[in-house]
């Protein structure tokens, strides 16, 4: 259990992602609180989780771009736990026009996707920082992405109804700086702060561009979700007290 009893706020924590991280920080020990916008879709997946682990599981609601909802949900983990050991920030909201070609992105539509996300995670770290700051520790993990690191390889996309949005790069690579900027910024405040970027995770995509996607990586190719938990578990656990600033990538080769 290398999460025993450790109290876990992941955000998005009812998304494709955030539902397998849930599942193995539980598995693991850990008291998880499902921080939703979409409460209702959280409690449909909190259904499903065995009944033992149910009982270390909880709810609330949570908006990543308000102020207010961030900080009554850290009042709400407070008064549940008294204590917040980690924050997993996954959540990833984006607006109707997100995804679009290039040269078809509105400028409006673009900066809100950017103030949406990397907006969100500001102020979901700055209010849990400050938080970890008061309690005296503090571990924050950031779900950026391969297309943080390095630019996208846009052949794979070729002939397919599928792009890289520009506005994904934007904010995964923001992200990647931000997270080494707060680790810095927190120096001797025991907060630790670290990105864990994956490669692809399959989500029902097409063929021809899982076999694409394939030709650049030295083994699976696309990954599922769970592939990226033990690097999640390690960056939560104490076997990293000293990894701070880093951003893993778990991408089967994809980037070299």
């Amino acid at each position: 259990m290398r999460l025993s009893e450790k109290v876990i706020v992941v955000t998005g924590g009812a998304g494709l992602i955030g539902q397998l991280f849930c599942q193995d920080l539980l598995s693991n020990g850990a008291r998880v609180v499902i921080a939703e916008k979409n409460t209702a879709s959280a409690q449909n997946f909190v259904d499903t989780i065995d009944p033992e682990d149910r009982a270390r599981c909880s709810i609330v609601e949570l908006d990543i771009t308000q102020t207010e909802s961030v900080v009554s949900a850290i009042e709400k983990i407070d008064s549940l736990y008294g204590r917040i050991d980690g924050l997993v920030n996954n959540a990833y909201p984006r607006n109707s026009r997100y995804g679009r070609q290039f040269f078809d992105v509105e400028y409006d539509a673009f900066c809100e996707n950017i103030s949406m996300n990397i907006g969100g995670y500001f102020l979901c770290s700055q209010k849990f920082a400050d938080y970890f700051i008061n309690q005296g520790y503090g571990n924050i993990v950031n779900i950026a992405s391969i297309y943080g690191v390095v630019a996208p390889r846009f052949e794979i996309y070729e002939g397919l109804n599928m792009s890289m949005p520009i506005e994904y790069s934007a904010i995964k690579s923001a992200l990647v700086h931000m997270s080494k900027y707060m680790a810095k910024l927190f120096a001797g405040k025991n907060i630790r702060v670290n990105c864990l970027s994956p490669g692809g995770i399959y989500d029902q995509h097409d063929p021809k561009f899982c076999e694409a996607y394939k030709k650049h990586c030295l083994s699976k190719g696309m990954l599922d979700a769970s592939d990226l938990s033990g690097s999640l578990l390690f960056l939560l656990s104490d076997e990293s007290k000293y990894v701070n600033g880093q951003n893993i990538v778990v991408d089967d080769g994809f980037t070299l």
